[in-house]
Formats: structure tokens, sequence, C-alpha cells
């Protein structure tokens, strides 16, 4: 005797239940996640149409290059730690607190590393700081 077998239907898995758990993940994250809104100000560093200043003798010029580098008097320092600026620098103002000091600045520059020149010259209590700028170029 011949039994016929039932035809067999294809198995396929059933999506609902893994569905329902990516939902619910969804919904776990959106609420465990905090949206912080962070601001970025984009600002342009002002140029500055004042008088140059007037000549003074011979004074120390301190250039921050785009990476943060000193150079003192054009060369450049063996480290650029605060404490090998202050070395540096207390070679040049040993007797006379008062002479001009000139920041030279890139304009890409590290804020830090223009914060920390100017903590290192209140330290040697170096009081004629001098910032240069550049006079604006008119646009025709």
């Amino acid at each position: 005797m011949k039994f016929r077998s039932k035809p067999q239907e294809p198995i396929s898995p059933n999506l609902t239940p893994l569905i329902d758990v990516v939902f619910l993940l969804l919904i776990f994250f959106m609420v465990s996640t905090s949206f912080t809104r962070e601001s970025q100000l984009s600002i342009a560093l002002p140029e500055a149409n004042g008088e140059p200043a007037q000549a003074v003798d011979k004074p120390v010029e301190v250039t921050i290059d785009a990476e943060g580098k000193y150079f003192i008097e054009g060369q450049s320092l063996i480290s650029d730690s605060a404490g090998a600026l202050k070395q540096a620098l207390a070679k040049y103002y040993t007797q006379n607190s008062e002479q001009a000091f000139i920041i030279r600045a890139d304009e890409t520059s590290p804020y830090q590393a223009v914060i920390t020149l100017l903590d290192v010259a209140g330290e040697l209590g170096i009081v004629n700081i001098t910032l240069a700028t550049r006079t604006p170029t008119v646009a025709e």
C-alpha cells in the first residue's frame, strides 16, 4: 500500500518577534541617550587699525608658530614647556623688567601657547607687553 505524503510547506522563520525586539531596543536607546547641544563659536579675530607704537630700544621678540613652538629672537627653544620658556626669557630680563616685549603669534597658533607665554611674562614681572598685529588689507 502506498501512502501519500503531505506536501511540506517551506520552512520560514517568524519575523514578528524579531521585529518586536528591534523596536524595543530602538526605544531603549532613544530613551537612554542624552541629547546634548554643543555649540561651536565661529569667530574671526579682528585686525588692528591703530597707530604703530613708537620704536623702542631693542625689544625682545617672541614668535609663536602655528604648532605652538616658541622662538625667542629667532632662536628655537629646546623644549616648549613653561619652565624652559621662563628660563630663556629670564636671560633677557635680569636687570630691566620694563624692556619692551613683543609677542608675534600666528593666527592659527594654539590659544594655550599665547596664554602660557603671558603667564610666564607675568611671573618674570614683564610689564611692557605688545601683541603684534597686521594692518587690514583693503579689498577693491
